[in-house]
């Protein structure tokens, strides 16, 4: 999805709940419709499914790791093509978010329209993990996505699995045994951006939004784009003729080494500068809002978005698209 359709993204989101409101009032049609994934078959066949969802996919996708066969999971941010920030509510997932025991949402403003859908499908048994209050942060935190943060999924894997074994007791073992798994699986990971710390210590780079910024202050990169630029790019506003003279800079004097752009949302001016980065040869990475769908799991996604930036540097090779 392209840019122009927003006027100020995040001020999209929040407008968004509005008209979520009218959605389960009026019960019109809307843009989106909540996933649920397969799993939950064999505790349906004895009983004892929970009914777990997550705002945007790559939560949905935790919550599936960990609640196992015991869950029937409900993505309802689940497509890379789009536009998160634009994101409408539509009843199938008011329904979904009413039924649900379980919902875990990132906050800090990002899915905004999750609390108007539970305000309008209250529910007394319903469990909601909040990552914004889960890690304490206020809601003054400039960046939302807060899954690029190493230090975040694994603080939500354990609230998950805390909470599932609070809703059902009896298979508290089975969901700490997948937490354990969970947190295992994401050493690959967490080994991956140690060596590239290691390897490439203050790695200039160039981007568009603070997308995958928790991630490049992981990797110990140097982002030479101002938070104003990014700031207005993720807001959907022009940047000053300032930030964007200094963002041409990186690129037409060879400052950073590695561009990385938000592939969900272009617009005229982000593809000016993934043509600037082409032109001066520089490698060019697509990072993602949603978790892509195609295979992925969350540790997989956050493994390749390093593996790709890792080769853009070695080999000078571009990923525009997982």
């Amino acid at each position: 999805m392209t840019r122009q359709t927003a006027l100020l993204r995040r001020g999209t989101a929040v407008g968004a709940a509005a008209i979520t409101v009218a959605l389960l009032a009026g019960g019109c049609s809307s843009s989106a419709e909540p996933r649920a994934s397969a799993d939950g078959a064999a505790a349906r066949s004895g009983g004892g499914t929970i009914t777990v969802v997550g705002a945007e996919n790559e939560y949905a996708n935790v919550l599936a790791q960990i609640g196992g066969k015991y869950v029937r999971t409900v993505a309802v941010m689940s497509d890379p093509n789009t536009d998160p920030h634009t994101f409408e509510a539509s009843p199938a997932v008011a329904q979904e978010v009413g039924s649900a025991q379980l919902v875990v949402q990132n906050g800090v403003g990002y899915d905004t329209f999750m609390n108007t859908v539970e305000k309008a499908t209250p529910s007394s048994s319903r469990q909601v993990i909040d990552v914004q209050s889960l890690l304490g942060l206020p809601d003054s935190t400039a960046n939302p996505h807060l899954w690029y943060d190493p230090a975040t999924m694994p603080e939500v894997a354990g609230a998950i699995a805390a909470d599932l074994a609070r809703i059902q007791p009896a298979d508290a073992g089975y969901f700490q045994a997948d937490l354990s798994a969970f947190d295992a699986s994401l050493a690959p990971w967490n080994r991956a951006i140690a060596a590239f710390k290691a390897a490439h210590p203050g790695m200039p780079v160039a981007t568009t939004e603070p997308v995958a910024d928790y991630l490049l202050t992981a990797i110990g990169a140097d982002n030479l784009t101002p938070w104003s630029f990014q700031a207005d790019i993720m807001n959907g506003v022009d940047p000053s003729p300032q930030d964007a003279a200094l963002e041409t800079s990186l690129f037409t004097q060879h400052k950073v080494k590695v561009f990385l752009y938000n592939q969900q949302v272009t617009d005229s001016l982000t593809a000016r500068f993934q043509n600037l980065a082409r032109q001066h040869g520089i490698p060019v990475v697509g990072v993602y809002e949603t978790m892509p769908t195609d295979g992925y799991t969350y540790q997989s996604w956050m493994l390749a978005e390093v593996n790709a930036v890792s080769r853009a540097l070695a080999t000078g090779q571009s990923t525009e698209k997982l």
